[in-house]
């Protein structure tokens, strides 16, 4: 890694094979304590949606036969805001737990280990793997981990198919043959498979400009990477079905958050003939296949790229997974906290006394948007060149890109070199937030002048199935695009699985 390598969106853009002669058509807010860290994660964020907005204006552009990409506008405040989604939803004024007891840090023989057991499931087999009863308490847990090696009670709990990762600083990740691995491939991995001819897509009239109208997204994702990619795709026009086992239902709270502007089916592939054809016939017709499962989890249905790319030319597949599909953790789960804890961002994060945490899931949210773009401008290129088309980030391989050049975590700057123009957002002594009239009157005259204090210009309020949500806004937007969500979610698994 080298500072050239640093989060910006010039770099994350280019990464995706844009071309950088479309960085001017950006343009960035700044503001001052957004999403405030060590490490550089609100310039991560930001360059995160910069490129998914900008390869969501192009292909509208290309698709609308528009002579010039529209403006795109990146605010600190609004991706700061969407970072965070989780923990600003309500469902009739209810806030959703985001952690279970089990999924936290834990003192050990010889350092730390991080947990993760919000699925039932997952929180049997670590209780199994430690030799625990079904009930054991968050002590009789501490009281078993304190006696044991941190590399131990990684190993002991991968193998009873839980997760828990043992605390390395980055110099032990970087010397890690998975670190080493992870840090020899690109940002995003992208290719192509074949040069069948890609679905045509009709020209696009009318406002909002939805670049992504007319595709159909089959969504096999589950927490929050994954879906945040989907959600975004949904925001911008495309018919996204969210498939699910029926005997592993998501989290509600977690479902709904991501769940705006998509909708829910369940097909059991392992069961019989009916939902498998059900899924074929899906397939036949989609454009678009996203998958979030562990790498090799999905093969045994037909559902890698290749044998994708046999069933369905043309189609572009979005492969997203928590270390990378290769190297010794290629086939392991995992979850945002777990790759902060493997990686040294715990560490540079935290204190002598205990390790620490990035002040959003950055990993899920950037990744997501990655992928987004990914997915995005694999579908702009399809439309010129064909070809079944792949795109494939890893939360730790984002994670090595928010530590690129900076293993001490020192952030570095504000927005120097991330492409298009700047627009610094300064605020009072007192920090007071501005009102939403404040804030489109700076927008309009190009001067920002507010820091980020109050996440409410960003939030909104809707009714649903779920009852009254609020939630955050999406953060990709350019001119004439889509501003909100056209529906909000609804109950996990209730809708039928068949396109619009």
């Amino acid at each position: 890694m080298t500072h050239s390598d640093a989060p910006t969106t010039e770099f994350a853009w280019t990464s995706l094979g844009g071309d950088p002669g479309l960085l001017p058509r950006l343009s960035t807010v700044v503001r001052s304590g957004a999403l405030e860290a060590r490490l550089p994660v609100r310039e991560l964020a930001r360059a995160c949606v910069g490129a998914c907005a900008l390869a969501a204006a192009e292909l509208g552009a290309r698709r609308a036969g528009l002579a010039d990409v529209p403006e795109v506008r990146v605010d600190d405040g609004a991706v700061a805001t969407a970072f965070v989604s989780e923990r600003h939803l309500l469902v009739d004024g209810r806030a959703p737990v985001t952690f279970a007891p089990l999924s936290r840090f834990w003192r050990t023989a010889d350092g730390w280990v991080r947990t993760h057991a919000n699925y039932p499931h997952h929180r049997a087999r670590l209780l199994g793997a430690l030799g625990l009863p079904d009930d054991a308490s968050v002590e009789a847990v501490a009281g078993c981990l304190a006696e044991r090696s941190a590399v131990e009670v990684e190993d002991a709990v991968y193998a009873a198919g839980g997760l828990a990762v043992a605390l390395r600083t980055p110099g032990e990740w970087a010397r890690h043959e998975q670190g080493a691995a992870v840090a020899g491939q690109p940002l995003v991995e992208r290719g192509r498979l074949d040069s069948a001819v890609s679905r045509s897509l009709p020209p696009l009239a009318g406002d909002p400009l939805a670049p992504a109208a007319g595709l159909r997204v089959l969504d096999l994702t589950r927490v929050i990477a994954g879906p945040v990619a989907t959600r975004t795709l949904a925001l911008l026009g495309a018919d996204v079905l969210r498939v699910d086992p029926p005997g592993l239902p998501e989290l509600a709270d977690q479902h709904t958050d991501t769940g705006f502007g998509k909708r829910s089916a369940t097909l059991d592939l392992t069961a019989g003939r009916h939902d498998r054809q059900v899924f074929e016939e899906l397939l036949a017709s989609a454009d678009v296949v996203v998958t979030g499962y562990r790498p090799g989890a999905l093969d045994r249905f037909g559902l890698s790229a290749e044998a994708l790319a046999e069933r369905r030319p043309g189609i572009v597949v979005g492969q997203l997974s928590a270390w990378g599909a290769y190297g010794p953790w290629g086939g392991r789960r995992g979850f945002d906290s777990l790759v902060q804890v493997a990686t040294g961002i715990a560490v540079i994060e935290g204190s002598e006394e205990k390790p620490g945490a990035l002040p959003a899931q950055a990993l899920d949210h950037g990744t997501g948007y990655l992928l987004a773009a990914g997915v995005l401008r694999a579908v702009t290129e399809g439309l010129d060149e064909g070809g079944t088309r792949f795109v494939r980030p890893a939360l730790a391989r984002t994670a090595a890109w928010l530590m690129a050049g900076d293993e001490r975590g020192e952030a570095r700057g504000d927005a120097s070199g991330s492409g298009g123009t700047t627009t610094k957002a300064s605020g009072s002594s007192e920090g007071s937030p501005c009102d939403s009239g404040s804030l489109e009157d700076a927008h309009a005259s190009g001067s920002a002048e507010a820091s980020y204090g109050d996440p409410a210009p960003w939030l909104a309020e809707a009714d649903s199935s779920l009852g009254r949500l609020r939630y955050a806004r999406p953060p990709v937007s350019f001119a004439g695009g889509p501003g909100d969500w056209s529906r909000p979610p609804g109950p996990w698994g209730a809708d039928s699985p068949r396109w619009v």
